[in-house]
């Protein structure tokens, strides 16, 4: 049975310019807690976080919770991408090393195995123009939806996950195309994708977003609802993992209005004559 939790805070369904829309979906009674996300409005633009800490269970819960709290700290007043990610990272490894010095009491079911911890992340900067700047560790790189064209917001290869190596010194930070009235950015954990149904398919999310463009209006609110509505139905119940979703689009562009027929008065003798 599926059970939609609310996120640490939901977020403004509007953030400067930016309509959004979210949700998380519990896999179970017991296998919640590992994903991340939050959106908010500073001076060096939107900023979006969305994660997805391995396991699950409360260890997972209490590192999301530190690496969110990382970044609701340092997104205001950090001016480089790069150099978030990076307090991201110490955030991460403050809390493992804190952690690890007090354990907490009776072992976690659903914690790794192996105790090795890591969190997959994509950061996005979206400035007032529309320009675009993202970093991603491991994670699902975002999708964008143009029209009913629906591709994933970069190609490049992502960093490691936080936690199991050293960032590099600079970040190499990824700059897409401008976000364009009328489009939207959808990211997701790899619970979405990874939903399958009774026959072991995964769950077909680019086609589905393709489908919920073809709506109108096309506004994250309705984006995520159908996502949600159409996992539900493919995994029948029987989710395996925590899901998350984001959604954050523009206005479109409204249409000049047609002109207004106005009253005309039959041209006289003299003007049809050129007189």
């Amino acid at each position: 049975m599926f059970r939609i939790r609310l996120p640490l805070r939901p977020p403004p369904t509007a953030v400067a310019g930016l309509r959004t829309a979210a949700a998380q979906i519990a896999a179970d009674g017991t296998a919640r807690g590992g994903d991340l996300y939050d959106v908010v409005a500073t001076r060096h633009g939107v900023r979006a976080v969305m994660g997805d800490v391995r396991g699950h269970g409360i260890a997972a819960r209490g590192t999301a919770a530190a690496v969110l709290t990382g970044f609701r700290d340092a997104a205001p007043d950090e001016p480089d991408l790069g150099r978030l990610l990076r307090r991201l990272d110490r955030a991460l490894a403050r809390h493992l090393r804190t952690r690890a010095g007090h354990p907490a009491p009776g072992p976690d079911p659903a914690a790794p195995d192996d105790g090795e911890e890591f969190v997959t992340l994509v950061l996005l900067e979206i400035s007032g123009d529309g320009t675009l700047r993202a970093l991603d560790c491991g994670h699902p790189w975002p999708h964008r939806v143009t029209g009913t064209r629906v591709e994933p917001l970069s190609r490049s290869d992502p960093l490691p996950p936080l936690g199991l190596f050293p960032l590099p010194e600079d970040p190499p930070v990824q700059h897409p195309p401008p976000l364009l009235p009328g489009e939207l950015l959808v990211l997701h954990t790899d619970g979405v994708e990874d939903a399958r149904d009774s026959q072991g398919r995964f769950f077909p999310l680019r086609d589905t977003l393709a489908r919920a463009a073809r709506t109108r209006p096309v506004t994250p609110e309705a984006v995520v609802g159908t996502v949600l509505s159409e996992v539900r139905r493919h995994a029948a119940g029987r989710p395996t993992d925590d899901m998350a979703l984001l959604a954050l689009g523009t206005d479109p562009v409204p249409p000049p209005p047609e002109p207004r027929p106005g009253r005309h008065r039959p041209a006289t003798r003299l003007e049809r004559n050129g007189a």
